[in-house]
């Protein structure tokens, strides 16, 4: 059996960067722990301001976040989303944006800016990809759908973007 290796492992520094960019010398297990509950905490955040559903409280959040990278200065921790759905992540007039700015304050105690990217494609991401089909097998248990279904769905798209990628277009 060879040894198997982490492809973000073999990427970082080529054609990937680190997830979180900061250095420290004493406190370091305190700022990954708070790396981690920041990331914990936006992929299952609910919006606040739109009108919510009791009926909704417990399906699993979909806000198409597939990244999340964290820097850190001395007095900012900026937080950089990258999602497909920059919308719900914003709300109505930046108002989500806010409250979420404010929430991840109270947990950190530092300055946050919020940077959010749109992912162009995101049927060529695995996370969001991934996202969708697990929502879909959800589904797939209350209906009474094949289970291939959700699998060959997000396939074809996928198909046809890489094509056109590869292609140029």
């Amino acid at each position: 059996m060879g040894q198997k290796a982490n492809p973000i492992g073999n990427r970082l520094g080529i054609i990937r960067g680190w997830d979180s960019n900061w250095y420290a010398d004493k406190d370091y297990g305190l700022k990954v722990v708070e790396d981690e509950k920041i990331r914990t905490y936006l992929r299952a955040r609910r919006p606040k301001t739109a009108t919510a559903d009791p009926r909704d409280r417990n399906k699993p959040v979909q806000n198409g976040i597939s990244r999340i990278a964290i820097e850190r200065t001395m007095r900012r921790v900026t937080v950089t989303i990258h999602t497909s759905r920059p919308g719900i992540i914003i709300g109505k007039g930046g108002k989500e944006v806010d409250l979420i700015k404010e929430e991840l304050k109270i947990l950190t105690g530092k300055d946050i800016q919020i940077n959010i990217f749109e992912i162009r494609k995101p049927e060529l991401d695995a996370n969001i990809v991934g996202e969708q089909i697990a929502k879909q097998i959800e589904a797939v248990s209350i209906t009474a759908v094949p289970l291939k279904e959700p699998f060959k769905a997000p396939c074809v798209p996928a198909g046809k973007a890489s094509k056109s990628a590869l292609a140029g277009g």
